[in-house]
């Protein structure tokens, strides 16, 4: 049954006359915006359609987020998958002190994430009322921040505002941080996806962090997929033990973690954001 899945999953990311764009746009930071670069998929047609905004982890860019855009764009969304890395020439953030990389400030990339908002509001074809949001690992705690009350508020202080409505929904996979958010509120929908043996961004945070948001009101959810670990949803990818990312999970904060295709998790995973962006995102 997964394989019957997961096979028509992978076909529907192809469809003839769709081509991936290159786009830039400066980030929402005030005084000294960076010029990001960000890929484009838009289906077929005028719109105005849905659009989510996809935030990568700390290896940047890769193929499976340009498989998740495609994907994306085949469900009826513009995906707009950015890339803060390569503008900074940042590469393989994922070791800890890499020599001469200067820490980027976490203001950084959640100014990234508005600049693509910002962005998607200048285009006829996207529907204002109809964003979101997706990110992995170091990318979905900047998806969790952008709709998180008092993110939102911290940045409004230093001059950074989002476009109404902002943005309406909110996917995060392991996402880092959910520590740094247990007492803090999201104010829009959220639905964070993890495995429970996952060891570099472990789960136990962020179900601590979605109960207390939920004990407050918040429309928050997540999912625990059994012995699947980080990048469960990255096709292909074998199981590996990555000795040289950094981990704060590990003694001394450092380093190594365990990543794994899970075809069960991915399938699933898939099916719960379709449904999460298609209640959220689309017309009802």
């Amino acid at each position: 049954m997964v394989r019957r899945v997961l096979s028509a999953l992978l076909a529907s990311t192809v469809i003839a006359g769709c081509a991936t764009t290159s786009r830039s746009f400066p980030n929402a930071t005030p005084s000294k915006p960076v010029s990001v670069t960000a890929w484009e998929e838009r289906p077929e047609g005028p719109g105005p359609f849905p659009a989510v905004v996809l935030m990568h982890g700390c290896h940047g860019v890769s193929e499976s987020n340009h498989e998740w855009s495609r994907w994306f764009r085949d469900q009826g969304y513009v995906a707009l998958l950015v890339d803060s890395w390569g503008p900074r020439r940042y590469d393989k953030t994922c070791e800890p002190n890499t020599q001469n990389t200067p820490d980027l400030p976490n203001t950084e990339r959640f100014d990234d994430a508005v600049g693509a908002l910002r962005w998607l509001h200048t285009r006829p074809y996207v529907d204002l009322a109809r964003i979101g949001v997706i990110g992995w690992s170091n990318g979905g705690v900047f998806a969790l921040a952008v709709v998180n009350g008092p993110s939102l508020e911290r940045a409004r202080r230093r001059g950074v505002v989002l476009p109404e409505p902002g943005f309406r929904a909110s996917v995060a996979f392991y996402p880092g941080g959910c520590y740094s958010l247990v007492d803090e509120q999201v104010i829009r929908p959220l639905l964070v996806l993890i495995g429970d043996a996952d060891d570099w961004t472990i789960p136990g945070p962020c179900v601590q962090m979605v109960e207390a948001m939920r004990g407050r009101g918040a429309d928050a959810r997540i999912v625990l997929y059994p012995q699947a670990y980080h990048y469960f949803d990255v096709i292909g990818q074998p199981r590996a033990y990555l000795a040289e990312v950094g981990n704060r999970n590990k003694p001394n904060g450092c380093c190594g973690a365990t990543v794994a295709f899970d075809a069960g998790a991915f399938a699933d995973a898939r099916r719960r954001v379709a449904e999460f962006f298609g209640y959220h995102l689309k017309v009802r």
